[in-house]
């Protein structure tokens, strides 16, 4: 075991009692199924190098953390201006399903692309002439920052979309302004499918250290992404990538994450490396109780704080 392992599997020996503090996501019925003291990361270093902790191969859906993703990739499919034409980009005060800036703002758009209503509408603007085409651009995206042959738990999926009646009543709200033009059904199939690709923390820190090395692939210096796209990206992490605690987040942490209520969390620390959290015991708000103290932590250690 390499010394920066042995730090990690310290990190989660300590982290790992804060799981009884939270609870898995239960408002999705597949993801109730999830083992609440399951905790695992690992980091992809800018080098090449990779380290490890916990119960790093197994496998969990993205959920939110997909919403970076699927940005990246509809930024570069339309460009900027047609993106922030439909969707803003401030941090909301209110809950990530809510509706209610829907109802007050003018224009009726949503307020930024890390809450549902906007990762919808992003997701709505994948090119592609049928919701079948964009979901294998973006299945293909992914694997192509992964290097892996990830795909969606179709279990996952299905659940998600036998419970999306909240997400539905946003598409139709969002259609009737004119923000989304597509077929609302056909949107949440492709929604839930891209919330239910699956893969383990390995892959989502190697994503993560794409992000982190502004849009380059470690060690083969492929660029996957445009540097202002990752830049756009890890802004959005930062303000809005941690639900509503995403202030308190960047004042204790400092490190441009995403999470999701998988219980998975990626981190792209800017120059160094990425992250990838797994820790399905979450808190009031959808974040992953001892995955955020683990990278408090880290953050401390090392100074990781972008700030």
């Amino acid at each position: 075991m390499t010394q920066a392992q042995k730090i990690l599997e310290e990190l989660i020996r300590q982290a790992a009692p804060y799981t009884k503090e939270g609870r898995v996501a239960d408002y999705i019925p597949a993801l109730k199924e999830q083992d609440a003291d399951d905790l695992a990361i690992s980091i992809h270093f800018l080098d090449g190098r990779t380290c490890y902790a916990g119960s790093h191969m197994k496998r969990f859906t993205l959920q939110s953390v997909s919403k970076v993703i699927t940005l990246a990739l509809v930024l570069m499919d339309c460009g900027q201006e047609e993106v922030f034409s439909k969707v803003g980009m401030e941090p909301t005060g209110d809950p990530f399903n809510s509706i209610a800036k829907l109802e007050t703002n003018k224009p009726s758009k949503p307020l930024n692309p890390m809450i549902n209503a906007g990762a919808l509408a992003v997701t709505s603007m994948i090119k592609g002439g049928t919701c079948s085409e964009k979901w294998e651009r973006l299945i293909a995206f992914i694997n192509h920052m992964t290097g892996d042959d990830v795909t969606y738990n179709r279990e996952v999926a299905e659940s998600e979309l036998k419970t999306a009646d909240l997400n539905r009543a946003l598409c139709y709200f969002m259609k009737q302004h004119g923000v989304i033009d597509i077929d609302v059904e056909e949107l949440l199939d492709l929604y839930t499918k891209q919330c239910a690709v699956e893969m383990n923390c390995m892959d989502l820190a190697r994503i993560g250290a794409v992000f982190a090395n502004d849009g380059v692939e470690p060690g083969s210096g492929r660029r996957i992404i445009t540097k202002d796209t990752a830049r756009i990206c890890k802004t959005f992490m930062v303000t809005c990538g941690m639900y509503n605690r995403s202030g308190e987040f960047a004042i204790k942490v400092g490190i441009p994450a995403k999470s999701g209520v998988s219980g998975g969390v990626m981190g792209a620390v800017p120059g160094k490396c990425g992250i990838g959290l797994f820790g399905p015991s979450l808190d009031d708000v959808g974040n992953s109780v001892a995955g955020v103290k683990i990278l408090e932590m880290l953050s401390s250690q090392y100074s990781w704080s972008i700030f």
